[in-house]
């Protein structure tokens, strides 16, 4: 037996105005659900250019509530075309306090559930420890009308510990929203090696845990810096479904076989064989 689900991505060159942003978002969408897509995922940070590339307090008004405008534009959508949608939020939940999260809504428009990013990094180009708190909801899957969802954001995408914590709470998706690309001075061979490290990572949390990924990625030159795109969907072996361009907006619909993963955890029964009596060491720092 098999129950396909068919999963819309966007990946998109986003531009300075968040308006023709949210525009070019909506008609893809509407493309998407006309082709039949059930779930469809954005990027991180879909609504404007990234703006962690430096740190500027002025930026911080690109926040906004939830529920607020974004989720009301998404969830009419949502609504509409009886989808539900992924969205990636810059959250305003208090004066001085600002979160990165994901927002999940139904396709009755309401919010199903939101995740704040948890890792957060602080890197030349992302200085996102300036701009965002780090999440406290925890790694906890949304259950949705298309099946329970564990969204995460971006740099949780190297943590192994979140993939694995989603999975064991019941997660039939692993879902990134991102926003990730090239340091233009590094040499064409390190570009590329962090690329398929980058992909390299996430294709092993499906293995590790026998479920599918969705993972999202803009694409283009922001501030002179180059997002690498190659959004990906891959299934519970890690094999590739779909891998968009480096280069090229899209506007997918990938088919996925949600009963594929109760096949592979009998083959592979990683949860089973788990010693879940020799992990106490996981949650310290440092082991000497």
């Amino acid at each position: 037996m098999s129950r396909i689900m068919k999963i819309g991505i966007i990946q998109q060159h986003n531009v300075e105005d968040v308006t023709t942003n949210r525009i070019n978002l909506e008609t893809k969408i509407r493309q998407l659900a006309k082709t039949g897509a059930e779930l469809i995922v954005l990027q991180e940070l879909h609504n404007s250019l990234y703006f962690c590339k430096q740190e500027d307090v002025n930026r911080f008004d690109l926040a906004e509530t939830i529920p607020g405008p974004s989720t009301s534009f998404f969830g009419n959508l949502a609504k509409e075309l009886q989808v539900v949608i992924v969205t990636s939020l810059f959250e305003r939940r208090a004066a001085g306090l600002y979160h990165n999260t994901a927002v999940v809504l139904e396709k009755d428009g309401t919010v199903a559930g939101i995740y704040r990013k948890m890792h957060i990094p602080d890197d030349p180009g992302y200085y996102e420890k300036f701009y965002f708190t780090p999440g406290d909801l925890g790694f906890k899957p949304i259950r949705t009308s298309v099946g329970v969802l564990g969204v995460l954001v971006c740099w949780d995408q190297w943590y192994p510990e979140a993939a694995r914590l989603m999975a064991l709470q019941g997660a039939e998706l692993l879902i990134y929203p991102t926003a990730i690309g090239y340091d233009p001075n590094d040499t064409a061979e390190e570009q590329e090696r962090q690329r398929t490290a980058w992909q390299t990572i996430q294709r092993g949390h499906a293995i590790a845990n026998g479920l599918p990924v969705i993972t999202v990625n803009r694409c283009g030159k922001e501030e002179g810096v180059p997002f690498w795109g190659t959004s990906f969907v891959a299934g519970p072996q890690g094999e590739l479904l779909y891998e968009a361009p480096i280069n090229e907006e899209v506007a997918e619909v990938v088919e996925v076989d949600m009963q594929r993963s109760e096949q592979v955890r009998r083959w592979w029964p990683f949860l089973r064989d788990r010693r879940i009596d020799a992990y106490d060491n996981i949650t310290k720092r440092y082991i000497l």
